[in-house]
């Protein structure tokens, strides 16, 4: 007799251990809260790693439709000074597939695939151990039962209190989210200053990046070190008080830079959370945690290829296992703490180098993972 799975969250973690799954024949339910597939904006790029996001693909069958989807030139990278001066200006080499930039909606698309996602099954909690297995509270009111509920719900996690009760800790790093559409035709010099892939510029405590998405699109973020109620006097939806805040902060920066903000259509508030560096649990039989509901780390290029290897490896160990579900559960866990542990080391101070006193710091970080 099959189990009864369910993973709740159809972002990439989710969605990449239901497509393992259900290649290996296995069926699988996906609950998520959103109503459709297009109810929030997917979000910008990720860069997809050779030996992590894209094994995942690989193990699902799609590395080939990656490929073709991906935009190898997107991991270009260049860094200016805050005066604008060009510090470093790295272009990857044609055949470079290291770690190529794909949409998020158009990973979200991929993935999908022919998977039944259950849209508008908010989950509210889970609760291992009764008499049928897991038993899932559903927002309607509903309940179901489960042999498996794997939760890859994301930073607050409704799955997570299950077998944990750390909850995400804020970094003292915010990071505001604006976009520009259409910046080939509309603003033709910042786009030929962004280039092909991304653009940081690195300062006292603060730091402006842009990344090119496909089609003319492009994300800036603006991240700072700030108290968490930084905005207290500050109107967040209203959007012209949000530019002029973000100006001043980086006052004195070319005018091409902050051109950046000037030209933000929107603005989204993302201060920055993350788990304890070693998050584990003690197993508990009948639910686990995938990427950022089990490891939430800074966002520097890990966190999404971490979750999708990690739904992957769970599914093939289910899909191999001769039937004693809690254990491949058990092997996997193990497994995904060690590795995912020494990523959060790495993201951390990565993060405080990257968002520091001494810019030097960004710049001596990227001299250390790519060399110019």
């Amino acid at each position: 007799m099959r189990h009864r799975i369910a993973v709740v969250g159809s972002g990439p973690a989710g969605l990449t251990f239901a497509r393992v799954l259900h290649r290996h024949g296995y069926p699988v339910a996906v609950l998520e809260r959103d109503p459709a597939p297009d109810a929030r904006p997917p979000g910008g790029m990720l860069d997809l790693h050779e030996g992590l996001g894209q094994l995942a693909l690989d193990k699902a069958g799609l590395l080939a439709e990656f490929q073709a989807l991906s935009r190898p030139e997107g991991q270009a990278m260049r860094i200016l000074d805050a005066d604008g001066t060009v510090l470093r200006d790295w272009r990857p080499r044609p055949d470079d597939r290291a770690n190529p930039e794909i949409d998020r909606g158009q990973l979200r698309d991929l993935l999908l695939g022919p998977l039944d996602v259950q849209w508008g099954r908010g989950v509210t909690q889970v609760v291992p151990g009764t008499r049928g297995g897991v038993l899932v509270h559903f927002a309607d009111g509903r309940q179901e039962t489960f042999d498996l509920v794997v939760g890859a719900d994301g930073a607050w996690s409704r799955i997570r209190p299950a077998v944990s009760s750390v909850t995400p800790h804020y970094t003292g790093v915010t990071s505001v989210e604006t976009s520009l559409d259409d910046v080939d035709t509309r603003h033709p010099d910042l786009a030929r200053l962004i280039g092909d892939g991304s653009m940081a510029v690195y300062g006292v405590n603060r730091a402006l990046v842009a990344q090119r998405n496909s089609g003319g699109h492009v994300k800036v973020y603006a991240q700072f070190r700030a108290p968490l109620d930084w905005h207290t006097n500050l109107d967040l939806a209203d959007v012209e008080a949000v530019r002029s805040s973000l100006l001043a902060l980086f006052d004195g920066w070319a005018a091409p830079v902050l051109d950046l903000l000037r030209h933000g259509t929107a603005f989204v508030h993302r201060p920055l959370y993350v788990l304890p560096v070693s998050h584990t649990w003690t197993h508990v039989p009948g639910v686990t945690l995938l990427g950022d509901a089990a490891h939430l780390m800074p966002p520097l290029g890990a966190g999404a290829n971490l979750a999708m290897l990690e739904g992957a490896e769970l599914a093939e160990s289910i899909a191999a296992g001769s039937g004693d579900l809690d254990e491949a559960v058990r092997a996997f866990e193990e497994q995904m703490w060690a590795r995912a542990g020494r990523w959060a080391k790495i993201t951390t101070a990565g993060l405080e180098r990257l968002v520091s006193p001494d810019p030097t710091e960004a710049l001596a970080l990227f001299d250390q993972v790519q060399p110019s």
